[in-house]
C-alpha cells in the first residue's frame, strides 16, 4: 500500500467538467491523460527538490495509467537511478539492485543504471571479502570514525584560545593553544596508525593464534593504544 505526500485529489466536478462535452471514450482518454500529466509533473517537481522516493512513486503511478508514456518512462528511470544510488549509499545493496531492475524494465539499455548496477555488484563482492577477513570491521570502523570526530574538540579548543588572546593579550592563552596543538598532533598520529592497521586487517585478515582462537575476543578488535 503506497503512501503519497502530494495532494493529488481533485474534486469530482473537475472530472465532470472534463467530460462535459466529450463522448464516453473521449472522456476516459482525457481523464487518463490528465492523470498521467499530473503524475509526471509531480515527479518532475519531486526530482527538482531532491525527493527521489516521491519522484519514483509519482512516475510509477503515471505508468500504471499509461505504461507507454515516454515522459513517465524516462522520468521513472531517472528517479529509479537516483533512488537506487541513495540506497547504495546506505549500504542497502539488495534494495538498490531491485530498484535498478525495476528501472531497466522501462529502459533496458540505460547506461546509467547499468553502470550503477556494476558498481553495486563490485561493492557487494568487496564487502564479502572484508567480512571474511574481519567480521567485526564495522565496529572497528565506527570506533575510528568516533576517534577522528573527537579531533574537532581539540581543534575548537585551540581556536578558542587564539580567539581569547585576540582580546586578552594574555600569552597564557597562547600557551594553552600550543599544548592543545601538541595533543592534536599526537592524536592525529595515533589515529593514522590505527587507520593503517585497520586497512591492513580488512585487506588480509587478522592472524589468529591458538590461544586467541579459544578467547571470546579472538582478534576481532583492533588494538587501540
Amino acid at each position: 500500500m503506497f503512501t503519497f505526500n502530494f495532494k493529488l485529489v481533485r474534486p469530482a466536478l473537475t472530472i465532470v467538467a472534463l467530460c462535459g462535452s466529450l463522448t464516453l471514450t473521449g472522456c476516459a482518454q482525457s481523464v487518463s491523460n490528465w492523470i498521467v500529466n499530473t503524475r509526471v509533473h509531480q515527479g518532475e517537481l519531486a526530482l527538482a527538490r531532491g525527493n527521489v522516493k516521491d519522484a519514483e512513486l509519482a512516475y510509477q503511478l503515471a505508468l500504471r495509467v499509461n505504461p507507454a508514456d515516454e515522459r513517465a518512462r524516462a522520468g521513472y528511470v531517472s528517479a529509479a537511478a537516483a533512488f537506487a544510488y541513495s540506497e547504495y549509499q546506505r549500504g542497502q545493496f539488495d534494495d538498490a539492485l531491485a530498484t535498478i531492475n525495476s528501472g531497466l524494465k522501462y529502459d533496458p539499455s540505460s547506461v546509467r543504471l547499468a553502470a550503477l548496477k556494476e558498481t553495486i555488484d563490485s561493492a557487494k563482492l568487496k564487502r564479502e571479502i572484508v567480512i571474511s577477513n574481519y567480521p567485526t570491521y564495522h565496529e572497528a570502523g565506527s570506533q575510528l570514525a568516533h576517534e577522528y570526530s573527537q579531533l574537532n574538540v581539540t581543534d575548537k579548543a585551540i581556536l578558542k584560545a587564539l580567539q581569547r588572546f585576540a582580546y586578552t593579550y594574555d600569552t597564557s592563552d597562547l600557551t594553552k593553544a600550543i599544548k592543545q596543538s601538541y595533543t592534536l598532533e599526537l592524536d592525529v598520529a595515533k589515529n593514522t596508525n590505527r587507520l593503517i592497521a585497520y586497512r591492513q586487517v580488512v585487506e588480509s585478515g587478522v592472524p589468529v593464534t591458538a590461544s586467541e582462537a579459544t578467547s571470546s575476543s579472538a582478534a576481532s578488535l583492533l588494538p587501540l593504544p
